[in-house]
């Protein structure tokens, strides 16, 4: 007697080679015996027939693994099947009965697919991948970027052998924005396992979350500010076109996501209405009529409205507390010229939340692991200045004017011949940031200088000249700064030098290069 397991899950029973006058009559299953008719009839496969190369007969059973007849056990990832049987056969024409037994067992590897769960808090999305039986055999598509090392490297990639884990920001590029209410944008992250070698689809995941936004923010001197977000359903907007309702306002800071304004309840086209004990100032950003005709006669995308509202308590009063004492002199001043001060910073990721202090310098960074850099205007409540940067350099020095220098940012545009381009990030209204005109933050790949091919310095400075600016006396200059590469760049309004044509000067360092 022969036995073979086939692939497709059936135990595949051979008895014989036998003598041409031996018959089958039963066989006896763990629980009951069946006739070859009643095993035909259950749906197994009993065939009689004649070996190839003599009159001996051979008797066929098949039995798939899931019938009743056949035992099943788990454990460990690995299904034992079992099956015992008995053939009861007839020698004729002596009618001599006699038996026969065989005992079939199999073991097969549960396959597991890879499974993917997530969920968020108040700002990141956070995903958990786990394996499955086949191992991390799969790329993974984040929104419509590959996940790649570096990718990995800024979302916090974390991998143990059975299962990664990572935290995307709600406002990362690979994040959409599905929707916009009140004080919320509702962000969705997209998944994709892909089979390396057929490239497709193994495991689609989705999660969408609302995350706490300042869209709207008044102030009581009746400045408002307002950040527009792109929406998913509009993707061929270009958020730098929105205008408030007098369409000469355009945003004071504008890139491929988001378009940000400042403006007063008395310009721009902001209607006021008084309401009992309160005055409501609202306006509104949309597209031009001109360009929203035109956006309609080339695709279906609805049209981009975003309502902006103020209220302000008539009859809100502010007790101020004072006391008087005799003046011991007469009151003078001595004439001084104002410094603005400027301060660049390294933040710890890309969300621009923690930053490394003094102490921490010399800060270690692998190349092409991203900095983050931030430069500020300090100690200002003027929201008619603006802080632009017109050109960032690294050197091998602390010395600004030292040689070799590699250029990051000429005429506040990234450096066009660069192969890893400064990436510009946006500034908006939070706890820590009042003013986002007054903040510029980029991102750079650490990179080396090769003095020789053998040989990569160690450490790097960078520098940055920067330019204060004045949206009240609108001239050229630094102030009116547009790049030709419309993707990646720094768009404001017209603005002026405030003290002439002088720049600050900035330098962070030293970063010391593994």
């Amino acid at each position: 007697m022969t036995t073979l397991l086939k692939r497709s899950r059936i135990f595949k029973v051979l008895l014989g080679p036998l003598g041409s006058d031996v018959a089958l009559m039963n066989i006896t299953f763990p629980t009951e015996v069946l006739t070859v008719a009643d095993c035909v009839a259950r749906g197994y496969n009993v065939l009689e027939h004649m070996s190839p190369n003599s009159s001996s007969k051979v008797f066929t059973l098949e039995v798939p693994f899931t019938d009743s007849a056949v035992l099943q056990m788990k454990g460990m990832g690995v299904t034992v099947y079992s099956l015992q049987l008995t053939f009861g056969l007839l020698v004729l024409p002596e009618f001599a009965p006699f038996s026969h037994s065989a005992y079939l067992e199999a073991k097969l590897v549960d396959i597991v697919p890879p499974s993917v769960s997530g969920g968020c808090d108040y700002q990141n999305f956070y995903a958990l991948l786990k394996y499955g039986t086949g191992g991390f055999n799969f790329k993974i598509m984040l929104g419509k970027r590959l996940l790649t090392p570096g990718l990995a490297q800024q979302y916090g990639f974390m991998e143990n052998g059975t299962h990664l884990s990572f935290t995307v920001p709600f406002s990362a590029p690979d994040v959409v924005y599905e929707a916009v209410e009140s004080s919320s944008i509702r962000s969705r992250l997209d998944m994709v396992l892909i089979n390396p070698e057929t490239n497709i689809n193994i495991k689609e995941f989705s999660v969408a979350c609302n995350f706490f936004s300042t869209l709207t923010e008044c102030f009581p001197n009746g400045t408002m500010t307002a950040l527009a977000v792109k929406l998913e359903s509009v993707p061929s907007l270009n958020p730098s076109q929105l205008t408030l309702r007098d369409p000469t306002c355009g945003p004071t800071y504008s890139d491929d996501r988001y378009a940000y304004f400042v403006f007063t309840g008395n310009s721009c086209g902001t209607n006021r209405k008084f309401l009992p004990n309160m005055m409501l100032y609202e306006n509104e950003i949309s597209l031009p009529d001109e360009l929203e005709m035109q956006k309609e006669s080339t695709t279906n995308e609805p049209e981009y409205e975003l309502k902006v509202s103020c209220y302000y308590d008539i009859n809100k009063t502010h007790a101020v507390a004072f006391h008087t004492r005799p003046r011991r002199s007469e009151p003078y001043a001595e004439n001084a010229r104002g410094e603005l001060q400027v301060a660049i910073r390294l933040a710890t990721d890309n969300s621009y939340s923690m930053f490394h202090s003094v102490e921490d310098y010399p800060i270690a960074r692998y190349l092409q692991q991203p900095l983050y850099f931030e430069v500020e205007l300090m100690k200002s409540a003027n929201p008619q200045l603006s802080l632009e940067l017109e050109n960032c350099w690294a050197t091998l020095d602390e010395d600004r004017t030292s040689q070799p220098r590699w250029n990051l940012i000429i005429n506040g545009c990234a450096n066009p011949v660069d192969p890893n381009q400064v990436i510009f990030h946006p500034v908006w209204v939070d706890a820590r940031v009042q003013y986002p005109p007054h903040f510029k933050r980029f991102e750079v790949l650490t990179f080396a200088f090769a003095e020789d091919q053998d040989n990569l310095s160690s450490q790097l400075f960078v520098h940055c000249d920067v330019a204060i600016c004045d949206a009240r006396n609108p001239l050229g200059g630094a102030c009116n700064r547009q790049c030709s590469n419309q993707e990646n760049r720094i768009k404001g309004q017209r603005r002026a030098v405030l003290d002439g044509h002088s720049f600050k000067h900035v330098t962070l360092g030293p970063i010391l290069i593994n």
